[in-house]
């Protein structure tokens, strides 16, 4: 059943190519990103990672509601430094391989991608049940690892650490999950990898 929340095929999507290297500077570059005015609550915003034969790095894309489009493409053409490559469908700005590499980004979700902003993720905070984590996010499908069709009852409780980094699946927003302490889950990426966005929590 799809979500409420969904964003396949009902908004356009922003790519972003700033040079990160890594997950954490992409996360921390997407935190920044929606501290700008034009940028509203219902925005999925996603790190892709990109090789190409002259670079490699991590992109990011912004789907943002139809209405917000335009301004939150002229808020990041102020926000982003020189050499920051931005696409949207057949605009793009910036250096030649950036805007080839925002493209791609902007051509992921949603078949693929790894959600950091989505609908419902400030609920994701401390212990949430299966039934909240379903009900009230963007999050469709959960998948515990070495056993992905097990039954997960409704009250399962699910450790967030606050940090939970779904990811598009064939149309699909799914988070991994691992057993934890108890009987109870947790995403499978941990938050170290990320510590700079419990400043923007």
């Amino acid at each position: 059943m799809t979500s409420p929340h969904h964003a396949s095929g009902v908004r356009p999507v922003i790519g972003v190519d700033a040079g990160t290297a890594s997950l954490r500077e992409a996360d921390h570059l997407i935190h920044r990103l929606l501290d700008r005015p034009a940028v509203t609550e219902g925005v999925f915003a996603c790190t892709h990672l990109f090789r190409t034969d002259e670079r490699r790095g991590t992109t990011v894309s912004l789907a943002v509601p139809h209405a917000d489009v335009d301004a939150v493409w002229r808020e990041l053409l102020k926000a982003l430094p020189e050499g920051t490559g931005l696409a949207l469908a057949d605009r793009g700005h910036g250096p030649a391989d950036a805007v080839d590499a925002a493209r791609l980004a902007a051509a992921a979700p949603p078949a693929s991608g790894r959600a950091v902003v989505y609908p419902g993720v400030a609920h994701l905070t401390g212990t949430v049940t299966v039934a909240d984590l379903l009900d009230r996010t963007a999050v469709e499908r959960l998948v515990v690892l070495g056993a992905p069709d097990a039954p997960l009852p409704p009250e399962t409780e699910v450790l967030t650490q606050d940090h939970v980094r779904p990811e598009w699946r064939d149309g699909v927003l799914t988070l991994a999950l691992v057993p934890a302490a108890g009987g109870r889950l947790a995403p499978f990426e941990v938050p170290n990898p990320t510590p700079c966005c419990a400043d923007h929590a």
